[in-house]
């Protein structure tokens, strides 16, 4: 360990665990990887190389979203690869919506100290639900605060951009009187609801 290293451990940020743990979770990364991605793992910033192949006018799609208070619930169960994967999804979502199909995601975690377990699920989530969604794990940020957020807790935050041809695009402005409306089951409470859902059940 060099003396800088040392001297950020007795300021309770771990620079050499979390190193270890960039380089340990590469194949869980690169499993979500195409021939889009380039560029290494770790990196200032990710590389993609859309291809617009068959669209007319292509139009990038990006949103910004966490996982709430679901985590409170992630934090009492000790389990933690189902909020990455929840992250993840709530992106996808939010750019589905919109017509766009995901392209890459970026994932930030904030924490007040690295633990190498929470750390593998999360990303083991990310990976899973990226893979799922055809969507290429790019990049991200990792932060240990001491501080900012109680022992062995964390925050979330994923951003996610797609694309969709501009025809293509849906935002409500072809909505019809008379135009049938299709309601469909949700699978659960996924990201939303929960500080409601919590007040009632804990």
């Amino acid at each position: 360990m060099t003396e800088r290293q040392k001297a950020y451990a007795r300021a309770g940020v771990d620079v050499d665990l979390g190193n270890k743990l960039k380089r340990r979770i590469q194949s869980l990364v690169r499993k979500t990887h195409g021939p889009e991605v380039l560029g290494r793992i770790g990196g200032f910033g990710g590389l993609f190389a859309p291809n617009f192949r068959g669209m007319r006018q292509p139009v990038f799609v990006a949103s910004v979203d966490g996982v709430g208070t679901k985590l409170k619930i992630a934090f009492a169960a000790n389990k933690h690869d189902t909020v990455g994967a929840d992250l993840v999804n709530h992106c996808v979502n939010d750019v589905a919506v919109l017509g766009a199909r995901p392209l890459f995601f970026l994932d930030y975690i904030g924490t007040e100290k690295l633990e190498s377990r929470v750390f593998s699920e999360l990303l083991s989530g990310f990976s899973k639900a990226c893979r799922a969604a055809n969507c290429a794990l790019i990049g991200g940020e990792t932060a240990q605060m001491p501080g900012m957020y109680r022992r062995g807790e964390y925050d979330l935050a994923g951003c996610i951009v797609g694309l969709v041809d501009r025809g293509q695009i849906i935002d409500g402005s072809k909505v019809r009187i008379g135009d049938v409306v299709l309601g469909l089951p949700s699978n659960g409470l996924h990201t939303n609801g929960y500080s409601l859902a919590r007040k009632i059940l804990f």
